[in-house]
This record gives C-alpha cells, sequence and structure tokens, in this order.
C-alpha cells in the first residue's frame, strides 16, 4: 500500500488480521458475544469539519468508563482531542463518543483506554473539508447478507487509499432465520448467522449485529474510514413501513415493539447519530443527505394480489388503480417534516453555491415494469403462485402500474415532488461564481 498512510495503514491491518486468524475456532457471534474486553474493533461516523463520532464495544462485568484518545500520528506523542466514552450492560457494552475542537479536512487516528489499561486497536478516521473542496471520494455500500458469501468488497475497500468516506445505505445485515435468504443449501459454508431464528426481540437484534460485525473485513473498513449510515428496510423486517412490515406477523407481537427494538440495536452498534435523517457538508463541493425512507412516513405499500382479489375483471380494476389511488397525492413515503428538511436543503445548498446536491438514500428511484417475455422465465411448467404471480405482474404492466410497489415506483405522487424539487434546486455547469464542477466520486463496493 502506498501513500502517506501505507505503512502504518499496513500496521493496522497486520494488527486486526492477526486478532481475526486467532479466534478462528468459534462462529463469529459467538466467540464474540463470550469475549471479554474489545470485542468489535473500533469504529467511526458522524463526521463533520471539527467533529467525528467514535465508536468501540468493550464488555466487562461491571460498566466501564473509557478514556478516547484522538492524535494526529499513530504513535499518539500528542493527544489533540478525546474524553470518555461509557461501555454500559444497558447499551450492549457499545460506547459512543462525540469529539469535538477538531481541524477540518483531516486524518486522525483515534483508540479506546480500559480502566485496566487495556487498549483497542487503533482506528483511523477523518473530518470533512471545509471551504473549497476539489474532489472526494465516497465508497458506497448496501444490501450485505452474510451467508450468501463472503465480505469481499468491504475487503477491497479497506484496502484502497483514495476512499474519503464510506457510506451505507442500507440492508447491513438482515433478519430472516437461517435456511431462508439464502435456502441452506446456498449458504457459505463459515458463513453462520447468529441467532439462528428469525430476530425479533432486542437481544435478538443485537446478536444478529454481533454476528455481522465479527467479520474481519467489515471491521477493517470500520477501522480505516468513517463511515455513514442509513438504515432499510432489513434492519427491521422485510418490506418494512411505518404501521409493520411485509415480514411480521401478529405472533411475532407488537410491531411498535420490534420496530423500537430494531431502532435501539442499530443506535447501539452503529457509529449513527440519534437523529432519523441527517446531512453532511463536503465543503463547496456536495451536500449529501441521508433521508430515511422507511419508518418515519412511510405508507403501506400496495399489493397487486389485493388490487385484484376477489374475482371480476383483473384488468380493469388495475386500469382503474393506476388512474385513481395510485397516484394519490396524499400517500407518503418521507413524511411531511422530512419532505420540508430535504426540499429545504437542495434549495439551502443550491443557494450556497454548492456544486453537488447527493442524496444518498435506500431504494429505487427508477420506473421497472415486467416485461411480456418473463412467462417464458420459469419454464414450461412453473409452480402455480408462480405462474400467478407472473401474469398479475403483466396485466399491472399493461395498466401502466410497476414491478416493484415497495421502492418509490409505488409512490409516484412523492417521487415527484422530490424530482421537482431536484430539478429546481439544479444549475447548470459552473455556478455563479463562474467555476467548472469539479468530480465528486462516488464509487460502489469494489
Amino acid at each position: 500500500m502506498h501513500g502517506p498512510w501505507g505503512e502504518i495503514e499496513r500496521r493496522l491491518l497486520i494488527q486486526l488480521g492477526t486478532a481475526g486468524l486467532a479466534a478462528l475456532a468459534l462462529p463469529g457471534a459467538a466467540r464474540a458475544m463470550m469475549a471479554q474486553g474489545f470485542t468489535h474493533g473500533v469504529a467511526s461516523g458522524e463526521p463533520g469539519p471539527n467533529s467525528v463520532l467514535l465508536w468501540t464495544r468493550y464488555a466487562a462485568a461491571n460498566d466501564s468508563a473509557l478514556t478516547v484518545e484522538v492524535a494526529e500520528t499513530s504513535d499518539f506523542t500528542r493527544i489533540v482531542g478525546g474524553g470518555t466514552a461509557h461501555a454500559e450492560g444497558a447499551n450492549d457494552h457499545c460506547a459512543k463518543l462525540k469529539v469535538d475542537g477538531l481541524e477540518p479536512g483531516r486524518w486522525y487516528f483515534y483508540r479506546f483506554v480500559a480502566p485496566d489499561g487495556t487498549k483497542s486497536l487503533t482506528g483511523r478516521t477523518r473530518t470533512l473539508p471545509q471551504g473549497r473542496t476539489g474532489a472526494f471520494n465516497l465508497a458506497l455500500f448496501s444490501c450485505s447478507n452474510l451467508p450468501f458469501g463472503w465480505f469481499n468488497a468491504y475487503g477491497h475497500a479497506a484496502a484502497r487509499s483514495d476512499i474519503d468516506l464510506v457510506v451505507h445505505v442500507g440492508d447491513y445485515l438482515y433478519e430472516y432465520p437461517a435456511g431462508n435468504y439464502p435456502a441452506r443449501g446456498q449458504a457459505l459454508p463459515g458463513r453462520e448467522i447468529q441467532p439462528s431464528h428469525e430476530i425479533v426481540a432486542l437481544a435478538d437484534y443485537r446478536l444478529r449485529y454481533a454476528a455481522y460485525r465479527a467479520d474481519p473485513d467489515l471491521q477493517r473498513l470500520h477501522q480505516l474510514f468513517p463511515m455513514i449510515a442509513q438504515w432499510d428496510d432489513h434492519e427491521f423486517a422485510n418490506d418494512t413501513w411505518k404501521g409493520g412490515a411485509e415480514n411480521h406477523n401478529e405472533g411475532e407481537g407488537s410491531w411498535a415493539d420490534r420496530m423500537a427494538a430494531a431502532e435501539r440495536a442499530h443506535g447501539e452498534w452503529m457509529p449513527v447519530a440519534d437523529t432519523r435523517w441527517r446531512d453532511y457538508q463536503v465543503g463547496d463541493l456536495a451536500t449529501v443527505f441521508l433521508p430515511e425512507t422507511r419508518v418515519t412516513g412511510r405508507d403501506r405499500p400496495f399489493e397487486i394480489d389485493e388490487i385484484v382479489a376477489g374475482g371480476g375483471d383483473a384488468a380493469a380494476k388495475l386500469k382503474a388503480f393506476a388512474e385513481t389511488a395510485y397516484r394519490d397525492p396524499a400517500r407518503q413515503l418521507l413524511g411531511g417534516d422530512q419532505e420540508k428538511w430535504l426540499f429545504g436543503g437542495l434549495a439551502t445548498s443550491t443557494k450556497a453555491g454548492t456544486r453537488w446536491q447527493v442524496c444518498a438514500q435506500q431504494i429505487v428511484t427508477g420506473t421497472l415494469h415486467t416485461p411480456p417475455e418473463s412467462a417464458g422465465w420459469f419454464g414450461a411448467n412453473p409452480p402455480e403462485a408462480v405462474r400467478r404471480r407472473v401474469a398479475a405482474s403483466q396485466l399491472a404492466a399493461k395498466a401502466g402500474l410497476p414491478l416493484n410497489m415497495d421502492a418509490w415506483d409505488g409512490y409516484p405522487a412523492a417521487r415527484g415532488r422530490a424530482a421537482r424539487r431536484s430539478a429546481g434546486s439544479g444549475r447548470r455547469s459552473g455556478d455563479a461564481r463562474g467555476r467548472q464542477p469539479q468530480r465528486l466520486g462516488v464509487r460502489p463496493g469494489p
């Protein structure tokens, strides 16, 4: 690895890699949750020009006060910031501290020190630039399902030296039980999830985060770069909306309780602020908006099967639906308060002369229709449920309805409002000061 950070990054990778190799005898989550001390490395997030949020997990018999040290160099000869973070059993022994008083646009090293003098891994983070900014590279991730395979994309990104900030836009983990997405025959050996049942209660969500965060590539990514993160649906349950989810039923208890448990575990285990939506100013180059599209304002998604239920002319029902309820302007995806925040932020960013407005959000924005050819995609004798689903989707397409009602496609009025405000915030090449736009590097996971 080359560049000014090459040697320290090499040492950090060796340090983390050695810790991972020494503990391969047990499944990741079980091993980590039974361990004492610093169990899951370190992480950082919520960067600003003068601050950053630092995270670790320290397990002990009692609540522990951890000393946080931030330095400009990896040897910590001169501490420039820090404080005290509390690892408490009530928060699953996770500890977070926002450190202020830092300089804009620079890298820092940090670590946590336990009461007995034990030190965590050394982490690296950076603040956001202020003022004129020529370029800034984002690494973008989503949809990370541990049993399906290795987190190589995280590992490849962690080995790079040109990333300034990591953005995770959701499905950081999946809620399903072992054997369900992926099926047992599809799951990769050695990638077991904990707990093995579907996660519903607070303890379940906590243990699932522990399982994912035991992955060495994910730990290394968190160790080397700040991350801004937002949930999608699987941090709760599949196809989440404000009043429930497709993958939630009465036998699993109250949806409000499940949602609160999932949100609490996310706040404990991730280096994130307590606010559901937020934005980040990258000098004069970009404003990065991180909206929340699931549990705050989203109305229940439409279901094609429900629209055509009860018999009769399905095509006529779909056509009538496409011309009425589907386009209801009252239907919300973000909710009124969040729309006000996002639309106001877009306008403010543009007025300030910021060259890019980046919306790092969770779901597909464009329109997808079921093609006529899909009838032949499943063989000559597909299962009856598949046949019915394909037939309904093709009828919906003929009525002008989309394939996936869970994306922005299912909320055309809300999407239209967002598109109009985004277009109204746009500018042609250059800005009021006559400068040409610079490159904003948005990189999906390698």
